[in-house]
């Protein structure tokens, strides 16, 4: 699906950001991806849509190069920023999910189905009049999430869902993502927080100064994280199946 071929990325002032990255993501998979701060993990799926180009090497969505193809692409896959202010759009919450699909030319029914569907998978319908920047913060990430549904999008990246969010908070978002990912869509989720979707994981990328240093199964690799500065969520004995937030 996301075929990552000698992916390089050098900025102006210098910083090698990502050096020769290969990888393949395959359809319906949830991958999660780690690394310190600075490691590199924003800018390696800013090129998967497009937000950046490569400096060497390309992304390849179902073969075709995202340089170039960036309106296919971006109907093809979401992305939830770390700030979901940044995201919002409307002046309802109803208008801000039928942004996209408004940009899209559908018709008004096919727009307000859209619509629809994607409040109601997030939670939000009861909501759907409110000013969003009045939502709290994990109804703001969950109404971001329904911007990029309501696209139809087949694969969602989201940067740090998590952060800053309570603990109520944290559960209904990772329910919401968990609902998704298992109606076949392929998730690709940033964190720093191992522990709330390890056991929902079916491939950890470890990158680290801009390399891709690990990848695989959580239970493959879990126990070489820690060379990285990445905290292991659980101690001696542990199975990461016994560190499962929520039942889907």
């Amino acid at each position: 699906m996301i075929k990552i071929k000698n992916l390089s990325q050098k900025f102006p002032d210098g910083t090698l950001a990502l050096k020769n990255i290969n990888h393949t993501i395959k359809r319906s998979e949830f991958i999660v991806i780690a690394g310190e701060n600075g490691s590199g993990k924003t800018v390696l799926v800013k090129h998967f849509n497009g937000l950046l180009q490569p400096t060497e090497g390309a992304v390849l969505l179902d073969g075709i190069p995202v340089s170039g193809n960036l309106k296919l692409v971006r109907q093809k896959i979401g992305y939830v920023f770390q700030n979901p202010d940044s995201q919002i759009l409307g002046q309802t919450v109803e208008d801000d999910v039928a942004f996209g699909p408004r940009n899209l030319g559908l018709s008004g029914s096919e727009i307000k189905k859209r619509v629809n569907y994607a409040l109601s998978e997030v939670g939000l319908t009861d909501k759907k009049d409110r000013i969003p920047y009045s939502l709290s913060g994990g109804e703001k990430r969950r109404l971001a999430l329904a911007g990029v549904l309501a696209m139809d999008s087949e694969i969602i990246i989201l940067d740090e869902p998590f952060i800053h969010l309570d603990y109520k908070g944290v559960l209904q978002v990772l329910s919401h993502i968990l609902s998704i990912h298992n109606k076949g869509k392929t998730i690709i989720l940033i964190t720093h927080d191992l522990e709330k979707v390890l056991a929902h994981t079916t491939e950890l990328l470890i990158l680290n100064n801009g390399e891709l240093v690990l990848t695989g199964k959580p239970y493959q690799i879990i126990d070489k994280v820690a060379q990285y500065n990445i905290r292991i969520p659980f101690g001696p004995g542990r199975k990461i199946e016994s560190m499962t937030w929520l039942t889907t």
